[in-house]
């Protein structure tokens, strides 16, 4: 029998091993799964590389995986927030490395790994430092850049609903980049507010299909916290 439910945080993220290169759902602080980034502190793997849209808000989520000292580098679109106080101080530090990508050029380079494909021409970023020794073609008049897919090891996505079977459903804005980590890592892991029975869960709303995903645990709901506040003097 397919059961891809389990007991603990800590089990989940347990299969999480030093230099893997981690895919973390969430947009500012919509969606992030902030559970599973605590206990992949307390788990403790080292050299770790991270996928997300921003670089941490505040000193909780991200920020405290920052903080922590376990990753060497992160890949996103917007590091520098009103509130992105730990990246900032790492950054300026020489203690972390970043690889700025294009919002839409991070969605779809997640994408392509999921889909298979090699590489892709995108016209977002030419002419920019962004695309500094990367391959340029013109196609029908337009200049592009080949972007690569990112593969992660694995990916922690915050989800709404899941079943046993590990499909899941997403709330409004904090499905974001959910789907898209789900499905370019190894491994997905992804915390759901309600576990229901096999076919309670409309075939037409599952976003995430259990095919991607290994593993689900169920967390209590917890009101999301605002973002972009400026540091008190």
């Amino acid at each position: 029998m397919i059961n891809k439910i389990t007991d603990t945080i800590a089990e989940a993220v347990s299969v999480v091993k030093d230099g893997d290169v981690v895919l973390i759902g969430g947009f500012g602080t919509a969606g992030n799964p902030n559970e599973l980034i605590d206990g992949l502190i307390a788990h403790g793997a080292r050299n770790l590389t991270v996928v997300n849209n921003n670089a941490g808000n505040g000193y909780t989520g991200l920020a405290a995986l920052l903080q922590s000292g376990l990753v060497q580098k992160i890949i996103c679109s917007f590091p520098r927030t009103a509130d992105s106080w730990v990246f900032n101080d790492l950054y300026r530090a020489g203690k972390i490395e970043l690889e700025l990508v294009p919002q839409g050029t991070l969605a779809e380079r997640m994408r392509a790994a999921g889909a298979g494909i090699g590489a892709f021409f995108c016209p977002t970023a030419y002419g920019t430092e962004l695309a500094k020794g990367k391959e340029t073609r013109e196609i029908n008049g337009k200049h592009y850049v080949l972007e690569y897919p990112i593969y992660g090891d694995v990916a922690l996505v915050k989800a709404e609903q899941g079943d046993r079977w590990g499909n899941l459903t997403y709330r409004m804005a904090a499905r974001n980049f959910g789907p898209v980590c789900a499905v370019a890592a190894k491994h997905t892991i992804a915390t759901v507010h309600e576990i229901v029975e096999l076919g309670q869960l409309d075939p037409e709303a599952v976003v995430t299909p259990g095919i991607y995903v290994n593993s689900i645990v169920q967390i209590p709901f917890v009101a999301t916290q605002a973002g972009g506040f400026k540091q008190a003097a």
